[in-house]
């Protein structure tokens, strides 16, 4: 019984758009997570109930799940054939026959998370200055993907579709503004530790 389910599941056209769209909308939400926690990460203060090196280590784990979650994405959309999408769509942004701009942004997104998570992996080859600015990508990329998936998505103006939209912009921009908030607090510290004042005790 369970195998004639799986034939018949398999058999339907929609399962390959069921199973790309459902991938997409996860990814979109693994990737809000692990740009909010790459940002969260940074702030100095930590909490003896959330240490720092948890909020790193999730940010880190999310990141690899993001790409494996992105590769199957990306297969998926190529096994369909429902519309035309070639192997090279996949790397290459913007040279595609199918909405050359929504699936050149998603794209664009791939290759921005990809980098920014080897380049993660290989922190120590590079200084620090070149990694925050190569990893400062993972902002673009989470943009483009999200942009994209509004964009391609044949059901983004569903109630349901845009409510993860807004969500996933009010997570990030939360985390965006508690880290500009401690980051003024941290310099107003270093300021204060810095001063003759201070050193000359």
């Amino acid at each position: 019984m369970s195998l004639d389910f799986l034939t018949e599941a398999f058999q339907d056209d929609r399962l390959l758009w069921f199973l790309n769209r459902g991938t997409g909308v996860i990814l979109l939400v693994l990737m809000t997570a692990s740009v909010a926690l790459g940002v969260l990460s940074t702030v100095r203060a930590s909490s003896v109930f959330w240490p720092r090196f948890v909020t790193q280590g999730l940010h880190r784990n999310i990141s690899l799940l993001c790409v494996a979650l992105l590769i199957a994405h990306a297969a998926l959309a190529v096994i369909d054939e429902f519309v035309n999408i070639r192997w090279f769509d996949m790397v290459v942004p913007f040279v595609g026959e199918y909405q050359p701009l929504w699936l050149g942004l998603g794209t664009l997104a791939t290759d921005f998370v990809i980098l920014t998570v080897i380049t993660g992996l290989s922190r120590t080859r590079f200084g620090s200055r070149s990694w925050r600015t190569i990893h400062l990508t993972s902002y673009l990329g989470w943009l483009a993907g999200l942009v994209h998936g509004f964009g391609i998505g044949t059901d983004s103006r569903e109630v349901w579709s845009m409510g993860v939209t807004v969500a996933c912009v009010g997570v990030v921009a939360g985390a965006v503004a508690v880290r500009l908030g401690t980051l003024g607090t941290e310099r107003r510290m270093d300021r204060r530790q810095s001063s003759p004042g201070r050193r000359a005790r």
